[in-house]
């Protein structure tokens, strides 16, 4: 019986807190004659050579999630971050919050979809929200409150989970080119479950928008280039463009520096740039700001904006904003950068994980971004 090595996830992530992302991801796959981080002990043998495999690839799978907590002891002492609370079930009297399910061929998925109680069949928007690595529907709910805001304004929202078969830190995997393109892997389920909704409600035509944080947020940014067709407006919250990585190891790059390469424009023409708006903390230790840029970038290139930039202050965050127009079109792109603030949903409830109640509501400005967008 053939026995392997034990996977030393913690020596690779303190590799990678070093930024020797080569050594981490050698370390993961277990390759020999490279030094242990720690002493040995006893290893159980693995059962066969492929289930050590399957082993292996799992935790490569789930290694991107475990990134998102680095350094967990600096993460909790951040202030206006709130972690380990059961999320607050927030359903005003009237609506309803749902589980549903999705299957294709590229497999299935849970989601929530939130019913505001002013729904009565009649045309209204759909907004799909994209959670982060660790996060739950019900969790992303209470922390960005968009439920509230939906009731508020009578627009459904969709909660898509990712399985923890897929990824056991139930991050999407936005790093995988499998599921980077149309009609293929996690991006053709977030599409068909928009697609589901669409038909068994009343959407209005042109009216559907799509959001998330962290590696939801870089699945956002996904759909809104796979599917431009389907989403009127993106949101990206702390997440990184389109085609950042590929795998592993340049998603370890990426997060920690930008993608390596200028990444290639989304449209043809300033008629098909999919309206984008931008949240991210310049103190950001888990996706670098420079993803922040580069989301923006990718939707500019496109197109010949002119740009208007203006820095303000909400609950002690000071944040700059840069506004792009095309002529007399409403806001094209927008970017928000938030000083001093971390990996966080700005505004945020401190009912739900990783949000930062101080400072702009993300929600609402997305909310305003998206409506402002012509059908």
């Amino acid at each position: 019986m053939t026995k392997f090595p034990a996977i030393d996830m913690a020596g690779a992530l303190r590799l990678t807190r070093q930024g020797r992302l080569k050594d981490a991801v050698a370390l993961l796959r277990g390759k020999p004659n490279r030094p242990p981080l720690r002493p040995k002990t006893d290893e159980a043998p693995v059962a066969s050579k492929s289930a050590a495999l399957h082993f292996i690839d799992d935790a490569l799978k789930g290694a991107l999630g475990s990134l998102t907590q680095l350094d967990t002891g600096r993460f909790l002492r951040d202030p206006f971050t709130q972690t380990g609370k059961k999320p607050a079930q927030e359903t005003p009297d009237g609506s309803r919050f749902e589980r549903r399910s999705f299957a294709n061929e590229a497999g299935s998925r849970k989601y929530k979809l939130f019913i505001p109680g002013g729904y009565r069949g009649q045309d209204i928007p759909l907004v799909v929200m994209l959670h982060g690595c660790t996060q739950s529907p019900d969790d992303f709910a209470a922390g960005t409150r968009m439920n509230i805001l939906a009731e508020d304004q009578t627009f459904l929202v969709a909660y898509p989970e990712q399985a923890r078969s897929a990824n056991i830190s139930k991050c999407w995997n936005w790093f995988n080119t499998a599921n980077q393109t149309r009609d293929h892997g996690e991006a053709s389920i977030i599409a068909g479950i928009t697609h589901q909704i669409m038909q068994d409600f009343s959407v209005r035509p042109g009216r559907v928008y799509i959001a998330g944080l962290s590696a939801g947020g870089a699945a956002a940014a996904i759909m809104g280039s796979a599917y431009p067709e389907l989403y009127a407006a993106i949101g990206v919250h702390s997440g990184l463009a389109c085609g950042a990585a590929s795998d592993l190891p340049s998603a370890m790059s990426a997060m920690k520096h930008g993608a390596a390469a200028p990444l290639p424009g989304k449209t043809d023409g300033p008629a098909h740039v999919v309206p984008t708006i931008v949240f991210h903390g310049d103190k950001d230790t888990t996706v670098n700001i420079a993803n922040a840029h580069q989301v923006i970038a990718q939707s500019k290139a496109a197109a010949n904006l002119q740009t208007a930039i203006t820095e303000g202050e909400t609950g002690g965050v000071r944040y700059t904003r840069t506004v792009m127009s095309a002529g007399h079109r409403p806001d094209v792109l927008e970017e928000w950068v938030l000083h001093g603030a971390g990996h966080a949903w700005s505004g945020g409830s401190a009912a739900g994980s990783y949000t930062a109640p101080h400072g702009p509501d993300a929600s609402r400005e997305m909310i305003r971004f998206f409506f402002q967008q012509p059908a």
